[in-house]
This record gives C-alpha cells, sequence and structure tokens, in this order.
C-alpha cells in the first residue's frame, strides 16, 4: 500500500510558483473591487446604529422550577419587555396579541420566561411533538442569543404550546444550522387565556467572552400561526426579521462571565445485527453478521471562545437514510450532511457555492464511490479570537481508504458585519486517491445603505492533485438585493477544467456562468393576498457556456434555463402559488443514459415547459403542495407532477406521504419514473418517538425501509434502536431463498441498538 509523500505532495516547482502569483493577483483585484462597493455602501449608510432595546438581567437566589407554569418569586422580581411588533403582516404595526418576556440568572444559568396571551386560546395551533421538528405548522415562541453580541453569530432556541425543543447555530448573515443541539431545557403549559415557555440555558451551551462588563446580544419572535402573524421585539421591518443580528436588542447586567474549561464526555455503545447481503442480481455478496461497537465524543472548552470537539471509533447509526431522487439529468446530484460530528460549526467551514462549487463538502470524508469506509478518529477546534473566527479539522478514515483529511478556515470580521477569509483543504495517504490539496479566499460585505440591504461576495479557489502539473482555479463574483419590494441577484462564475478540491464537491468543471433573478413582491392586500411574486419581463437565468466560448455568444453555450413568473404569490390565509413558464436548452457532447433503457443523442436542444405550483397552509390538520409542469423534454416531451402532502393529529401522529411522477416521450421510447415515500412519526412525549419512513424508486427498483425509536430520559442520554432494510421489486433478479415473495425480494437489512450517556463533570 502506497502512501503519499508529505513533503513531494507539499513542493511547488516553478511552473506552480508562477501559477500561484496569478492567483494571488486574481484575488487581489478581486478584493479590490470588493472593497470599493463596501466603501460606497458604507459612506452612503454610515455605521449600522446600535439597537435602542434593552433588558436588564436579574440574579437571583432562587432558581425557578422549569415547569412552564411561571408562578416563582423570581419572575415576580425581573423586568420585562411587553413591546412587539408585527413583522407580518403589517410591519410596525402593534402586535394583536400580548407577549411578555421576563430573563433572570442563577449560577451559571439563564432562565428565559415567555408569556403568550392569546383572546383565542382554542385557536392556537400545535401539531407537533417530536424534538426538532419543523415548527412552521404551529404557533412558536423563538430566542436569540448573541453571546459575543457581534451582530454575526449566535444561537437559536424554538418551542410550541406542546413544549417541542428546537434550536438552531446562526454562523453568518442567515447561515442558520439547524442541525446543532444544544444541552438546554423547556417547559410549557396551557391555561383559559394563553401560553407560557420557561426556558432553562446552561451558559456552558452559549459562546462567549469573558469579563464582567459584557452583554449578550437578544431578540424574541412569536408567531401567531391561525392569523400567519409574527411579532419581534427588535428588527420588526419587513428587510429586518430575527436572522438580521445587526437589529438585535441587548440583555445588559449578565454579571460575572467566565466560561470555565467545560469538559461534556458522550461514550455510546453500538450493538448490531446484519442479514444476509446481496447485490442487484441477489447474489450473495456477505453472510449474516453481528457486531458491536464503542466510541466517544468529547467537547471541551478551550478557552471562553474556542471549543475542541473529539470523536474517537466514531459511528452514525442512528442518521435518517438519504431520499431517493430519480435524476433525469446528465450531472451529479448534491445531498445534504446529516452526520452529527459534522453539522456543529459547518456554517464556519462553509466556501463556494452549495450544490455547485464548494471546497469542502464534508460527506467526501468516510466515502469512497457508494462505499461507507470507518471513521477511526476525528477532531475539530473552531471559536473566535478577538475579530477572528477560526477552525480547523481533522479526521482519519480506515478501511480500503485510510486516509487523512483536513480543513482550516479562518475569517477576519470587515465593517459592521462582513468578513475576509482564507481556507485549505487537504486529502493525503489515501490508498485509492492520489494527495490533493485546494486553498481559496472569499470576500462577504453585507451592508446596509439606508433601509436597504445589499450585498456583494467574491471567492476565488484553487486545486492541485499530486502528479499532474496543473493547477486549475474556480470564482464567482455576486451581487444580493433581498429586500421589500425588491429582491434580485446576479453572479459570474468561472470553473476552469480540472478544478477538483479534494474535500469538495463540484457539479461542473470548464464552465463560464451567470445566473440571476429580478423578483418584484407588491403587496396589493386584495382578494385575500398578501404580497405577490412576480418575475418579468426579465426571466430569471442559469446559463453555462464552454469555458473558452462567451456568455453572450449563445452557440458556446452548454445548457440554459430561463424562467418567467407572470403571476405568484401568497395569501393571508398561508397559502402560496406560482405559474411559470420555461425555456431551457442543453448541448450534451456525448449521449447518456436519461433512464435505464434509455438514451439522448448529442446534439444541441432547446424546449419550451409551462408549471403550476400550490402549497396549502401548513397550518392546517391535512396541508398538501403540488408542482405540475408539462411541455417540452430534449427532442420529446414529459408531464411531471410532485406531490406532498401531510396529516398532523395534534402532536402524537403525523403522517406524511410524497410522489414525484415524470411521464416521458422521446423519439426512441416512452418511460415513466416514479418516486414515492411515506413517513409516519408517533410522539409519545417531547423525549420518546417513533419513525417509519418508506420509499421507492422505479429506476433501480428498490424499496427501502428505515425505522427508528428514540428515547432520551435526560438532556443529553439518548437510546436509539434503528432498523434499515432494502429491497428489489425487479422480477427478473435470480433468487435462491426458499419462499420468495411474488413482488419484493431482500437485499439487506440491519438491526442496531445505540445508547449514548453523557457526563459532564
Amino acid at each position: 500500500m502506497r502512501r503519499a509523500e508529505p513533503a513531494k505532495t507539499l513542493r511547488a516547482d516553478v511552473t506552480t510558483m508562477a501559477r500561484a502569483t496569478e492567483i494571488s493577483r486574481d484575488i487581489a483585484m478581486a478584493i479590490a473591487v470588493a472593497l470599493v462597493v463596501a466603501r460606497s455602501g458604507a459612506a452612503q449608510a454610515g455605521a449600522i446604529p446600535a439597537s435602542e432595546g434593552h433588558l436588564r438581567v436579574r440574579t437571583v437566589a432562587l432558581a425557578p422550577r422549569v415547569d412552564g407554569r411561571l408562578d416563582d418569586a423570581a419572575w415576580a422580581e425581573a423586568d420585562s419587555i411587553t413591546d412587539f411588533r408585527q413583522r407580518e403582516p403589517v410591519s410596525g404595526a402593534p402586535a394583536s396579541e400580548r407577549t411578555v418576556v421576563r430573563v433572570v440568572r442563577h449560577g451559571d444559568v439563564l432562565f428565559v420566561a415567555v408569556r403568550c396571551d392569546d383572546r383565542d386560546v382554542g385557536a392556537v395551533r400545535a401539531a407537533q411533538l417530536r424534538r426538532d421538528s419543523d415548527l412552521a405548522s404551529d404557533d412558536e415562541v423563538t430566542l436569540l442569543i448573541d453571546g459575543f453580541f457581534d451582530r454575526r453569530s449566535g444561537f437559536l432556541f424554538r418551542t410550541n404550546p406542546n413544549g417541542v425543543m428546537w434550536d438552531a447555530e446562526i454562523s453568518g448573515l442567515e447561515e442558520v444550522n439547524t442541525n446543532w443541539n444544544g444541552i438546554w431545557e423547556v417547559a410549557t403549559s396551557r391555561d383559559a387565556t394563553g401560553w407560557s415557555a420557561e426556558f432553562r440555558i446552561p451558559l456552558r451551551t452559549l459562546r462567549f467572552g469573558a469579563g464582567a462588563a459584557r452583554a449578550f446580544g437578544f431578540n424574541v419572535r412569536r408567531t401567531i400561526r391561525r392569523a400567519n402573524e409574527e411579532v419581534l421585539w427588535r428588527g420588526y421591518g419587513r428587510a429586518q426579521g430575527l436572522m438580521q443580528l445587526a437589529y438585535e436588542g441587548e440583555l445588559r447586567d449578565l454579571g460575572p462571565l467566565d466560561r470555565a474549561r467545560d469538559v461534556d464526555v458522550k461514550p455510546f455503545v453500538l450493538l448490531d445485527a446484519a442479514v444476509a447481503e446481496r447485490d442487484a442480481t441477489l447474489a450473495r455478496i456477505r453472510a449474516p453478521l453481528a457486531s458491536g461497537k464503542v466510541g466517544v465524543d468529547v467537547k471541551v472548552a478551550l478557552t471562553p471562545t474556542l471549543t475542541a470537539d473529539l470523536t474517537l471509533n466514531t459511528d452514525f447509526a442512528q442518521v435518517e437514510v438519504d431520499k431517493q431522487v430519480i435524476n433525469l439529468t446528465r450531472f451529479p446530484l448534491f445531498f445534504p450532511e446529516k452526520r452529527e460530528f459534522f453539522l456543529e460549526s459547518s456554517g464556519l467551514f462553509s466556501f463556494g457555492t452549495e450544490g455547485r462549487a464548494q471546497l469542502f463538502y464534508s460527506r467526501t470524508i468516510g466515502l469512497v464511490g457508494d462505499t461507507v469506509v470507518p471513521i477511526l478518529a476525528g477532531a475539530r477546534v473552531y471559536g473566535r479570537i478577538g475579530r477572528w473566527a477560526l477552525g480547523a479539522m481533522n479526521v482519519q478514515t480506515g478501511g480500503i481508504d485510510n486516509a487523512n483529511h483536513l480543513a482550516l478556515r479562518v475569517k477576519g470580521d470587515v465593517f459592521a458585519r462582513g468578513y475576509a477569509g482564507l481556507m485549505f483543504t487537504q486529502r493525503a495517504g489515501s490508498s485509492v486517491a492520489p494527495a490533493a490539496q485546494a486553498m481559496g479566499m472569499d470576500v462577504d460585505l453585507p451592508l446596509i445603505a439606508g433601509r436597504r440591504n445589499v450585498e456583494p461576495k467574491v471567492w476565488i479557489a484553487a486545486s492541485r492533485t499530486e502528479g499532474l502539473a496543473a493547477t486549475p482555479t474556480a470564482f464567482r463574483v455576486s451581487v444580493d438585493y433581498p429586500n421589500e419590494l425588491f429582491d434580485n441577484f446576479v453572479s459570474l462564475y468561472r470553473i476552469q477544467s480540472g478544478f477538483a478540491p479534494p474535500l469538495g464537491f463540484v457539479r461542473r468543471t470548464g464552465i463560464w456562468e451567470t445566473t440571476g433573478h429580478i423578483d418584484y413582491m407588491p403587496r396589493p392586500d386584495v382578494l385575500g393576498v398578501r404580497r405577490l411574486d412576480i418575475i418579468a419581463p426579465i426571466p430569471a437565468w442559469d446559463i453555462i457556456a464552454d469555458e473558452n466560448g462567451s456568455l453572450a455568444d449563445a452557440r458556446a453555450w452548454q445548457t440554459a434555463f430561463l424562467e418567467w413568473r407572470p403571476l405568484g404569490g401568497s395569501l393571508h390565509a398561508g397559502d402560496s402559488f406560482e405559474l411559470n413558464v420555461q425555456r431551457l436548452f442543453d448541448g450534451p457532447s456525448g449521449a447518456f443514459d436519461v433512464f435505464p433503457g434509455t438514451v439522448i443523442s448529442a446534439g444541441r436542444y432547446w424546449w419550451t415547459r409551462g408549471e403550476v405550483q400550490f402549497q396549502s397552509f401548513s397550518g392546517r390538520a391535512l396541508s398538501v403542495s403540488t408542482v405540475a409542469s408539462f411541455g417540452g423534454f430534449y427532442d420529446g416531451s414529459s408531464f411531471n407532477l410532485e406531490m406532498n402532502g401531510a396529516w398532523r393529529t395534534g402532536g402524537l401522529l403525523i403522517v406524511s406521504t410524497e410522489l414525484t411522477r415524470s411521464e416521458v416521450t422521446l423519439p426512441g421510447g416512452r418511460f415513466t419514473a416514479v418516486a414515492a415515500g411515506g413517513r409516519a412519526e408517533y410522539a409519545f412525549t417531547t423525549r420518546t418517538d417513533a419513525m417509519l419512513f418508506v420509499q421507492y424508486a422505479n429506476d433501480d427498483r428498490l424499496l427501502s425501509f428505515n425505522a427508528r425509536v428514540h428515547y432520551s430520559p435526560v438532556v443529553g442520554d439518548e437510546l436509539y434502536v434503528v432498523w434499515t432494510s432494502g429491497y428489489t421489486t425487479d422480477g427478473a433478479a435470480r433468487f435462491s431463498l426458499p419462499s420468495p415473495s411474488a413482488w419484493v425480494r431482500p437485499l439487506n437489512g440491519v438491526l442496531a441498538i445505540k445508547f449514548v450517556h453523557r457526563f459532564a463533570p
């Protein structure tokens, strides 16, 4: 087994140095352009004004009981905020229902009480009960706590009248990592005049600088679902909102803050048993197997602002399987990360454009093609030192890969909310791939000019692979203008042939690409319409040309997507709709399989489609969404239908289903592509739930099941029982087991039991 030689891997020859000089010059030019735009915006807007709102935090001798009743003496002593105003439907108008928020501190814990009065308590909606459920269907309250008070990062804590725990990490402008799970508690109660929520948030869960005079950024949002009313304490302007930390309020008089070197240790035990595994022809490729595994995850607060995560013998048996998707294009699909170790602080390691060209895509770690390889150990350090955000990750994999994966990230604050950053990634020591590195620089400058948001952004990156002399590069320049009446965006990419960041994701190389849209969003307030969303007469566009061609010359185009939206919008009742007209182009240079048994020949194809979308209000017991599109498809035609439905019973049982069906007619034949799935969730309590996920796709004739029971006796302790299995519906597959089913034949099956216990010395 040959290993990469670090000295040889990192050696730079004359050609590489010359190319690096060109890259440095390009980076300098990009930064100069971004800074000119930033200074222009700053000159117009001046410094971002500090929020006027603040709340004093009293330190109490006796901690309140976390039961949701708000009858403890501590709350009677606390200051309160009541000035909540609407962001929707009438920006700046007083809230239709009264909300009261109080905050106290006891020891190293913050307690937050929220009282939500409601004159129609019977109409309060609460359909979710499982942790981290999507609360878009429910009344809810969300807390924002910005421990650094830098208006750049923070944590969200959300609950509904059922006491569901939902949390997330904010790592940048509207960059929200909903997969972060912190250590905290919440309890709720209801009565004849409304509902109450009581939060217990240990300071060790947050990130902050030490000192006696520190303050936290703070905001609160309440959603009254039946009226689709969103109210906030601060930042209630239409172009603002909870995620715009520039408008957050302030928690004062917190007292001394000193995040000691806390240590959380979470060992786990995993037992699993697998039936015999078979390939697509049902030939046995692995005998039945039973095994056990132990591992540990450790979190250490190195300083009040820096955290280290360590993982040993990592396992992700509890992670939900990916959704099956039928790909009717010639390009790879992008799937989101779901593994816990890679989720926390994931926003810090983001670089590039998700799903198009990323310098770091954590799903490349632990996978070689479609083969899963074990993660033996990993370490990560992340946090802030002054105006610098730092991140470092190193992961060692084993099995057939046996590679080391390194990612380094640094971001320095620029102006009030922007940053300039660097990133370096490396894959070395692999037994199946050559050593490779990538590095890049990015500048993001979200500005506020008057009451308008504008965000210029640029990134540039290069990759190098052992044994190849070239150092291909990629870059993107973009400007975003997300505001109330207009939401505009334009970008320009160039991705050279051979650009291949070893830990990244690149959908296409050897291209020039431009994307953009000009959305017009008036609020007519007639016929029940709250807001229109119109893209006309200039269409939204995504145009890709050859690397040596011109975006202005259609003869050089590889693909193009143009979309007009003459009518679209949302209703006061919560429903939304769209009518779209699309014009598409694709010019494959070679034939490709669009579906098993069906080939698209090389050529240049233009076609036109119509699309109708409707999504009903998710706050109803039964909600549905539908997308129907029809028209051309290469040199033929197709009718596509996507349908989703969900039935919510009030917290205990939720049943949902989804169907994607494409009927395609081409000169070479016809086919129907079908992907379907169903999910049933039953939550016994906010700490105990069960889930069954069934899905099927007819391109590979695969039916799969994923069932999970989850129990959390206390926050931090977890018990999972998971069953995952796959079956083929291919009647032609060879099968030798006795009494085969008439329509399904097993391919695999694994039962896993995992227990995690948290120690917090």
